[in-house]
């Protein structure tokens, strides 16, 4: 049974396949969490309990329990996870235990995405309701263990059971309380164009942030934490993580209290969102993935892969091999007719790309980008059959036709905006500040997002449009709302979430055969709770390839590369103006959804005929790419060498990528480690015929070939005999 309850020793322990979580009902402190880790044969584990003890008269025993879900005022001085200031105006909360239900299957989350269940074996769900007296508030604590995706799933329900009025100021998704303090904190960081860059430090005795405040999730944070063992590796040690399914602004803290003990926290960013709760009402708070592993840092990355990749992505195209793809935005940027577009269309045919995408310039009057966003009508100067005569010319040449929208927006230059200049993100009496010479469209209104769903979906009517590239070009700025009340407008960045979601679910849910592509500037929204709507997501607007190496394997931590679009492009490079060869280019690409993001025309034959078995060759093992196990070998940010491979589900397919970013004179051969092959069985290379045993590949090692030149990447298929 993965949840059983020991009502002697008041107990509750979770049990995934290789993890345990003990929680304890303890008289006078309440629930605590006494242990989340490795699996566990014991069922009793309250003796864990007997550590808390008062000591000074100044240090409080629940400022040393390992309380499940701390609030402020009763002795814990951390982060609370539920905080609500109530009408005699103070915050003061104390949750104590009322009862709890242990069931199968799995809820959905109102308005919000969340792991999901095909059937309800996949699942056993633990409610556990806490009840503030004085105030009746109500904490419905909701624990699901997914078995055999080895995985546990946190989130949050509060409700005002009292007679006046709260307001929510912490709701927190998940917070965990760790024995001692001797662990390395591991966060994904960056920028637009160098997207989560990995950072390891030592956990120290300093309390971080790891935030956003932009209402995205953020290229500068993902939402995502973890603490590990100081001697874990890739490929042993221990690691706990967190990913909040959540594509807005989002708070992650790592504490050490005065007595080490640590506490790992994920949730609402409280600084940015407060709720009111009326008497009667209910507030759901975003779900938590939570992953313990036991085999180092791949092992963590590979339950998340497959829950996000089986359990988080949904619809047609999640299992569907994608396709292949050309964009023409670093082609022709907003230059463009519909001539050139189908002279693009026409060598990449030649090539064997499967879909062409037109992006933003389409409609209004949208030749720079300083108008028409919120205009979703075709330019017929640049279109003059419109999306439906380009979509069919591209349909006729044999490819799949895609469009770029940015729904989110709004020109001030539009039409829109002249016609309803309120419907924007804004605070009456002040400026309203433009990025990109846009704003952004107020999601919280209802009437803005039935604009959005009936403008998006008109033109996905129009035409056979079977790909959206959905993008978000700015954060925001004066994010209240001229349709709240005062009271309430610390409510808007949540309730645009919320708004989202639901133009997302309700379009996304209309075209289900349409393959959706998230975008934010790049990646500044590449989050678990994006991926719930669309199935990839682009990964950066940084598509040099020696740049891609660490984006890429820094979004690997948490997310699939099936869930990566990764594009070749042109050199000298647009972001960074690096020269690298065209070989160098699609060996990084392949390793997410490979598509092309240039003018074929303008490439020699030698370089269209590089593309040309390219994309032969990522038809040829696709399914390996999108659908297997993706495990990092040799990491980017620590040599000059970045390594991983890609294993069919069966194991008889195997991919290994190996990069060198710099030439070395005079080198001894680099070798290359796989992981997780068959010591005894044999393994042929493709290419040459080779064979090797499994532990050679894994012991002895690969040596990469001699290469002269910077930006060296090389292939290697294997199948095992």
């Amino acid at each position: 049974m993965p949840i059983i309850y020991d009502e002697s020793a008041k107990t509750f322990h979770l049990q995934g396949k290789s993890f345990s979580c003990c929680l304890y009902l303890d008289d006078k402190l309440g629930l605590l969490n006494l242990y989340w880790g490795s699996r566990l044969p014991d069922a009793d584990v309250a003796w864990l309990a007997r550590s808390v003890w008062p000591g000074a008269s100044f240090d409080l025993a629940l400022g040393r329990a390992p309380t499940e879900w701390p609030t402020r005022g009763s002795g814990y001085y951390g982060t609370p996870a539920v905080c609500a200031l109530n009408a005699q105006g103070n915050d003061l909360t104390k949750l104590t235990y009322v009862s709890h239900q242990i069931t199968k299957g799995k809820k959905k989350l109102e308005g919000l995405p969340a792991v999901y269940t095909e059937a309800d074996e996949e699942a056993t769900s633990l409610t556990i309701e806490l009840r503030d007296e004085l105030t009746g508030l109500i904490a419905l604590a909701e624990y699901t263990v997914l078995e055999d995706l080895d995985a546990l799933t946190r989130s949050l329900r509060l409700v005002n059971g009292g007679a006046e009025r709260l307001t929510l100021t912490h709701m927190q998704s998940a917070s965990v309380p760790f024995y001692g303090c001797h662990y390395d904190l591991i966060h994904l960081n960056g920028a637009w164009a160098r997207e989560r860059q990995v950072v390891r430090t030592p956990l120290g005795h300093a309390n971080v942030r790891v935030e956003s405040q932009r209402g995205a999730s953020g290229h500068e944070h993902n939402p995502f934490v973890a603490l590990c063992e100081k001697t874990a590796t890739e490929h042993s040690g221990q690691v706990w993580g967190m990913a909040l399914m959540y594509s807005g602004s989002f708070l992650a803290t790592a504490e050490v209290n005065n007595f080490d003990g640590a506490r790992l926290s994920i949730g609402l960013n409280p600084e940015v969102c407060r709720w009111q709760l009326d008497p009667g009402a209910s507030f759901q708070a975003p779900e938590a993935i939570m992953v313990y592993s036991g085999q180092g840092l791949n092992g963590m990355s590979h339950i998340f892969h497959n829950v996000i990749r089986t359990r988080v992505v949904r619809g047609a195209w999640r299992d569907r091999p994608r396709p292949i793809l050309i964009n023409n935005w670093e082609a022709t940027y907003f230059q463009f007719n519909e001539e050139l577009i189908l002279k693009i269309a026409r060598a990449a045919k030649e090539i064997g790309v499967e879909m062409f995408v037109l992006d933003d310039g389409w409609f209004g009057k949208r030749d720079i980008d300083n108008c028409s966003l919120g205009d979703w009508v075709v330019d017929r100067r640049k279109l003059p059959g419109g999306i439906e005569g380009v979509a069919k010319k591209v349909n006729e040449l044999g490819l799949r036709f895609g469009l770029w929208f940015e729904p989110e927006m709004v020109s001030p230059d539009s039409d829109l905006y002249r016609a309803h200049p309120d419907w924007c993100l804004h605070v009456d009496g002040r400026s309203r500040t433009e990025a990109r010479q846009q704003l952004i469209l107020d999601l919280s209104r209802r009437e803005v997002q039935d604009y959005i769903i009936n403008a998006v979906s008109s033109v996905l009517k129009s035409a056979p449009i079977g790909y959206v590239k959905w993008d978000m070009n700015r954060n925001m700025t004066e994010y209240f709302s001229g349709s709240q009340t005062p009271d309430r407008q610390m409510e808007t960045q949540h309730r645009y979430m919320l708004g989202l979601y639901r133009v997302i679910e309700e379009i996304t849910s209309a075209f289900p055969e349409v393959l959706f592509e998230g975008c934010s500037g790049g990646g500044g929204r590449f989050d678990a709770g994006f991926l719930y709507y669309m199935p990839q997501i682009w990964t950066s607007d940084d598509t040099d390839p020696v740049e891609r190496l660490t984006i890429q394997y820094g979004t690997s931590f948490v997310y699939p590369p099936s869930a990566m679009g990764a594009h070749v492009s042109a050199s000298p490079n647009h972001q960074t103006g690096r020269v690298t060869a065209i070989r160098t280019r699609a060996e990084v690409a392949l390793a997410g959804n490979f598509g092309f993001e240039l003018d074929l025309n303008k490439l020699t034959p030698e370089e269209l005929e590089a593309c040309r078995q390219a994309v032969e060759t990522v038809k040829a093992v696709r399914e390996t790419l999108q659908q297997g196990v993706f495990t990092r070998l040799e990491s980017p940010f620590e040599g000059n060498f970045a390594a991983w491979q890609f294993a069919g589900r069966d194991g008889r397919d195997l991919i290994l990528c190996a990069y060198q970013r710099l030439t070395q004179p005079n080198p001894v051969p680099h070798r290359v480690f796989m992981k997780g092959l068959e010591e005894e069985a044999r393994y042929r290379e493709i290419a040459t015929g080779a064979t090797f045993s499994g532990a050679a590949l894994m012991f002895a090692g690969l040596p990469l070939p001699p290469a002269r030149g910077d930006y060296q990447s090389w292939v290697f298929r294997f199948e095992k005999l």
